[in-house]
């Protein structure tokens, strides 16, 4: 088994145990929506990092979804009226039969 040949020095000894402390963390304040951040890293609030959006929040994600929902709900919406252009309603069907 391996021995150390020589003693630890107390310098060498605290040189290494100086490394181990916790190191607190830096935080700065995002600069569109002014909430606190870690550094070098994107909004998780309003997702810019550096002045430029860079991904997609929550809100984004929820507003997306719902202009999906309003487009396909127009869409029907139209379809449907346009059906009920093209169907004969009951009045243009009396007409029919009276000229007949």
């Amino acid at each position: 088994m391996p021995v150390p040949k020589r003693k630890t020095s107390k310098k060498r000894k605290n040189q290494r145990a100086s490394t181990k402390f916790i190191r607190t963390k830096s935080f700065t304040e995002c600069s569109n929506c002014k909430s606190p951040l870690n550094s070098h890293a994107a909004c998780s609030v309003c997702g810019f990092y550096k002045g430029k959006k860079v991904m997609k929040t929550k809100l984004d994600r929820m507003l997306m979804r719902g202009q999906a929902k309003e487009a396909a709900y127009k869409k029907a919406h139209a379809a449907h009226q346009h059906e009920q252009s093209t169907e004969p309603t009951e009045e243009s069907q009396n007409v029919q039969k009276d000229e007949e």
